[in-house]
């Protein structure tokens, strides 16, 4: 683990975890993405892709940055936010990846995502993330 994914940004508000995934992903650093998620975290991507586990969610982003993902960027902005309980928030996100050259998501890779969000160690953390293609974004 590098120094700097050691002392990974934390988000204070579930609403700004986002921008975080935004800036790992900017920097194609599959550590400070993988850092974002707790240990046990899921994640589910369209093309039948599911990763268990930080480490799994690292190795398939350091691959991802490597190959398919490579000098793309991606967004997502809040559209619906709850907390549940003290430690648990669900939040809504649309966006989607920005390919080379694009300014702006293509409507064939525009997203709806659910984030379920677990507070830990004063900062939030995702635990589950899912997202689904807008068709006819």
């Amino acid at each position: 683990m590098s120094q700097a994914t050691a002392a990974a940004p934390q988000a204070t508000e579930p609403q700004a975890l986002p921008q975080l995934v935004v800036a790992a992903w900017a920097d194609n650093d599959a550590d400070a993405f993988a850092e974002l998620f707790t240990e046990d975290a899921t994640l589910i991507l369209p093309g039948d892709i599911y990763a268990k586990g930080k480490e799994a969610i690292r190795e398939l982003m350091r691959a991802g940055y490597a190959g398919p993902y490579r000098g793309t960027k991606v967004t997502g902005t809040p559209i619906d936010a709850k907390v549940v309980g003290g430690e648990v928030a669900i939040l809504v996100t649309e966006g989607g990846v920005i390919a080379p050259g694009e300014e702006q998501v293509a409507p064939e890779r525009a997203i709806r995502a659910t984030w379920v969000l677990a507070e830990q160690d004063g900062g939030w953390r995702i635990t589950a993330y899912q997202n689904t293609p807008r068709a006819g974004a």
